[in-house]
């Protein structure tokens, strides 16, 4: 699934090899925490979030029925600017 998110994520990010990925596994779900460039937080998360939310739809699809769930998170390298996933 992490190939998933990298794919969907490059295919906004200008700065690639600024991208960093962290994931936490944890009972229920697994955290993606994606960490960007300043520059790429808008065209990673898109205009009212409409890009973050299609790609968290896109991975809640793609993930098996009865597996852990994926928790997505966007933030800015070193800012504190974030973009997460709210449904709990």
């Amino acid at each position: 699934m992490l190939e998933l998110i990298k794919y969907i994520v490059d295919q906004f990010a200008e700065d690639k090899e600024n991208v960093s990925y962290d994931v936490t596994e944890k009972d229920r779900a697994i955290e993606v925490s994606i960490s960007l460039s300043p520059s790429d937080m808008g065209k990673v998360i898109g205009r009212q979030g409409k890009i973050a939310k299609a790609m968290r739809t896109i991975v809640r699809a793609a993930t098996p029925a009865g597996s852990k769930r994926y928790v997505i998170e966007i933030r800015e390298k070193g800012g504190d600017k974030t973009d997460k996933d709210d449904e709990e």
